[in-house]
């Protein structure tokens, strides 16, 4: 049986308990060494997981409910994008062992050998999206790290080709989606589902990327995209899941609750691109409302039906949202950051598994990857903030 995918607090203060799926944990006192040591738990899961190959994830570890993968593009994409994200996250934990850096040279051999070749699957499919974008990332701080003049202009001729090849894929209706399964029409760009997340997810990624290496935009295709994610966003920064939810803004998924890890990522999309709507007091009160809310999206983590949970939460929604949360935050003012980041870390750290990894979604082998890259980037923010307030 197979169901189709999106790849992706309720703690009023700081507490001595993180309330999650199972009883209490109790977690320490939330400083810059408690969040490094935390870090390296994880930094060590993803140098012991890593592939032969220099990748991290594959099509295992099945179940009697799997997400929708047709062979073998499907499984190409979810690996470019848990790679990306597990890359990413060796990179912004900073750990300076040897056997660490050994781990990212292997890494970026196998992302320049791999993600030119990234596609679509098939007709129903565009997963790819997602590869794209987290590759993106990848590269980015990849080209971020390298000394060498000649192999950054090489990561930024990557980064520009992963930019061109995702432009292949904006949906006629303006952004991305994953899926193209909902008419009987072959076009030649898709005509299927375009949601708020995935575009913003592109848009953000690609933002990182230009600003970092200076890559070209096609502006015409970030206005659309732009324009897209607004016909998705409700009065009160609600943002629809996909762009045919914008019709039923008030079904479950579409309301507040719903949308607690969607706003995080749309409201820091139109952020960047210079929408004068989404303000600092926008920007908190979806922090807040995050933190606050968090419960929501930890009840369904590692439940291995998508959309059980109320307000038809997946697992999947939940270290994707805790990602974005920090890129929505880090716009705020700086001295905001470092009280967001202390209960954020005290989550995280008390959400994070016996072996090192964090996971919210069993997804054949590529869940702990992504989710523990997502987790490692959003803890690396939180002890940059905390250590810059002191």
């Amino acid at each position: 049986m197979s169901v189709v995918l999106k790849f992706g607090l309720a703690t009023g203060a700081l507490a001595t308990f993180v309330f999650a799926a199972g009883p209490p944990v109790t977690t320490p006192e939330i400083t810059s060494a408690t969040i490094d040591a935390s870090i390296r738990r994880g930094v060590d899961f993803l140098v012991g997981k890593q592939n032969p190959d220099g990748s991290w994830g594959g099509p295992t570890r099945t179940k009697g409910l799997n997400i929708y993968a047709p062979l073998p593009g499907a499984h190409h994409a979810f690996r470019a994008g848990a790679s990306g994200l597990a890359l990413a996250g060796l990179i912004d934990a900073a750990d300076s062992r040897p056997e660490v850096a050994a781990t990212i040279d292997k890494a970026a051999v196998w992302t320049a050998g791999n993600l030119p070749k990234l596609r679509r699957a098939d007709q129903t499919t565009t997963y790819n999206a997602w590869g794209h974008a987290y590759g993106l990332r990848a590269i980015t701080r990849l080209y971020q790290r390298e000394t060498d003049a000649a192999e950054k202009t090489e990561w930024a001729r990557l980064a520009q080709q992963q930019i061109e090849l995702a432009d292949r894929y904006e949906d006629v209706n303006g952004g991305w989606g994953y899926l193209d399964v909902f008419d009987d029409m072959t076009t030649q760009k898709p005509s299927g589902l375009p949601t708020s997340f995935t575009t913003a997810t592109m848009l953000l990624a690609m933002a990182e990327a230009r600003d970092a290496m200076g890559v070209t935009l096609d502006e015409k295709i970030v206005k659309r995209s732009i324009a897209a994610i607004n016909y998705q966003r409700t009065p009160d920064f609600s943002y629809t899941y996909s762009f045919s939810h914008r019709m039923h803004p008030r079904v479950e998924i579409n309301r507040p609750a719903g949308s607690l890890s969607r706003s995080q990522v749309c409201n820091a999309s139109l952020r960047v691109f210079g929408d004068a709507a989404v303000t600092d007091e926008v920007l908190t009160t979806w922090a807040d409302r995050f933190l606050d809310r968090e419960g929501f999206l930890s009840n369904v983590r590692k439940r291995p039906v998508p959309h059980e949970g109320a307000f038809k939460i997946a697992g999947y929604f939940y270290y994707y949202g805790v990602y974005y949360f920090t890129e929505s935050v880090r716009l705020l003012p700086e001295e905001s950051h470092a009280a967001y980041a202390k209960r954020l870390a005290a989550i995280l750290i008390g959400h994070q598994e016996k072996d090192g990894s964090w996971w919210d979604y069993p997804l054949y082998d590529y869940h702990q990857p992504y989710g523990t890259g997502y987790a490692l980037m959003a803890l690396a923010w939180c002890r940059d903030a905390i250590s810059t307030s002191h």
